[in-house]
């Protein structure tokens, strides 16, 4: 069991303890235990009762649950709560804005066990008359559940790609090629459909092979003998898988990664790409080689300059390419250094002496360390004497780096309710650099957030705007902004904009690259790291930053060690004047 795995039972079934309102003192003790455990990085499976007590939060009582977790893969008290509780009824804790109170009121006292009774419930006005709900939960309630629904059948970028690798794996040893294709290769962000090309001259017996595989379920009416569709277990992501003949599944890789709108264009002789690719002369031996050089070939007979598969979407790549070159485009090997990351000090799971030997490990120049302000108490926020011990910190570690790697000093700032940023400005002019983010009370209009994410792109000390617009893909919408106003202010005030690239974000969206990219906007590739997996995200950044045309000129991470040192310490002494 992961520790990642152990911590979800344990805050689980003190969820479940306090929606049968168990006993209290216990109830605390699993939801006490699940949040210290968020952050360890102690191997909670190996250890034993006598180590385990030891961690924050844990008493003798956890501990022994810890350890049956970890020998069992269960729960005996989590496996009765669940016993006890309707499927719908955990269904809404996925609900934005429902905590375990009003879950258990809406169960108790309107007998709801499903989201569509709740949804119901939410039409015909029921919800708002309960006392503590009102009008406004109520439509919250129904925006969410709009949202879910929406959302059905889809996975994030980092999942799908997982779940793309692991068919590979298991489906390479038994035909001579499987490729990767559609939204997954095309690097979508949301992923309803995980699709790949098998090469196989006889698809009877390719589909007799598939159907004998452990773990993948087929929906043999939405099937053909050419088309195998279903799902991996475990996930409700659908799953596609196609037979082609090794002279066609190059040309096939190229036709279903595009999206119908990309495949529509048409080059200097009028004939739309997808007709190119089906009515390219191409040789056995040309189709089965590089891949590459197969679509390259096809974007030549249209007429077209070559996309890289990420930017295969619509008309956009072809206006983008009128004014830039493919190795323009970021790649990992470009960027040099991470800005927005967290440690031990707030909410992260390392220390900012290992995060900063991690980055080193990747090849990176610079760690740039940004905790959580003062505001930000539920994630240990810094309050202006733990940034000051912090800082010493910083101050010590460099002495023992050369000349070739640095700390620099930043924070994550709360960007607070009316604008203003978390601490005041002599703490602010203490830092190299701050990412100012909005974390709380996001329930706003576009006038209100907008307006927000002004004031703090216009106060001085803003270096970088971190997630503008709050959102978690396939959970949580983010606030709306009016986003040509927030990148116009940023070309104004010089303010660098946030590509966050964890996979549960991926903020700002890419659609809005070229535009900040045309207002003189550079954008950083932040992974928002809060252990060393978390730096490896920036993959999914540069990914996306690919898909919306951003260049190495235009990424702020690419600036080299002296090109960052002398940019950040040019910015605050524009301050000081």
């Amino acid at each position: 069991m992961t520790n990642s795995e152990i911590v979800d039972l344990l805050e689980l079934t003190g969820r479940l303890m306090e929606l049968h309102d168990r006993d209290a003192f216990k109830t605390r003790s699993y939801q006490t235990a699940a949040f210290n455990l968020d952050k360890s990085t102690a191997d909670l499976s190996n250890l034993p009762v006598e180590e385990l007590v030891k961690l924050q939060g844990v008493g003798k009582s956890v501990a022994q649950k810890i350890r049956e977790i970890a020998e069992t893969g269960r729960l005996t008290e989590l496996d009765e709560l669940l016993a006890q509780t309707p499927q719908g009824v955990l269904d809404m804790f996925r609900i934005k804005g429902l905590g375990v109170k009003k879950v258990r009121t809406l169960w108790h006292e309107l007998g709801i066990t499903n989201l569509r009774d709740l949804q119901l419930a939410g039409e015909n006005g029921q919800i708002a008359k309960i006392k503590g709900f009102g009008a406004s939960t109520q439509e919250k309630i129904l925006a969410a559940l709009e949202f879910l629904q929406e959302q059905q059948g889809k996975v994030r970028m980092d999942k799908a790609a997982m779940i793309a690798n692991l068919l590979v794996e298991r489906l390479t040893p038994h035909y001579e090629r499987v490729e990767i294709s559609g939204q997954v290769r095309r690097k979508a962000q949301e992923v309803d459909v995980i699709q790949l090309l098998i090469q196989t001259s006889d698809p009877v017996s390719a589909m007799l092979t598939l159907n004998g595989l452990d773990n993948l379920e087929q929906n043999v009416p939405d099937s053909s003998p050419f088309v195998w569709r279903g799902h991996l277990a475990g996930f409700d992501v659908l799953v596609e898988l196609l037979f082609y003949p090794a002279e066609q599944l190059s040309r096939q890789l190229f036709i279903q990664t595009a999206t119908d709108a990309h495949l529509k264009q048409a080059g200097t002789g009028g004939v739309p790409l997808l007709q190119v690719a089906y009515s390219s002369v191409l040789s056995e031996s040309a189709d089965a080689a590089n891949v590459t050089e197969v679509e390259t070939a096809i974007y030549q007979k249209a007429g077209l300059p070559y996309i890289v598969p990420e930017m295969r979407e619509d008309d956009f790549a072809f206006r983008w390419a009128s004014r830039y070159r493919n190795e323009e485009l970021v790649t990992w090997d470009d960027l040099k250094g991470t800005l927005h990351n967290h440690s031990t000090w707030s909410d992260g799971k390392q220390s900012v002496a290992d995060m900063a030997a991690y980055c080193q490990k990747l090849g990176l120049t610079y760690f740039g360390i940004a905790d959580h302000s003062k505001t930000a108490s539920y994630a240990n926020g810094l309050d202006a004497e733990r940034v000051r011990q912090q800082q010493l910190e910083v101050d010590e570690l460099n002495k023992g780096f050369g000349a070739d790697f640095r700390i620099f000093k930043g924070i994550e700032s709360d960007i607070l309710g009316d604008g203003s940023l978390d601490y005041d400005n002599e703490t602010l002019a203490t830092f190299d650099y701050v990412v100012a983010s909005v974390h709380q009370t996001l329930t706003m209009s576009e006038e209100k957030a907008t307006s927000r994410l002004l004031r703090a792109i216009e106060n001085p000390y803003t270096t970088i705007l971190g997630h503008p617009t709050g959102r978690l893909l396939l959970a949580r919408e983010g606030y709306p902004i009016d986003h040509r106003a927030i990148i116009d202010a940023c070309a104004e005030h010089n303010v660098i904009i946030e590509i966050n690239a964890s996979p549960y974000r991926l903020d700002i969206d890419w659609h809005w690259i070229e535009y900040a990219m045309q207002q003189g906007v550079k954008l950083s590739i932040n992974p928002d790291a809060h252990d060393f997996a978390g730096l490896l995200d920036m993959h999914y950044g540069v990914a996306v930053g690919r898909k919306g045309g951003l260049t190495k000129a235009m990424t702020f991470n690419a600036l080299t060690l002296a090109e960052m040192t002398e940019y950040l310490k040019k910015t605050r002494a524009e301050i000081r004047k």
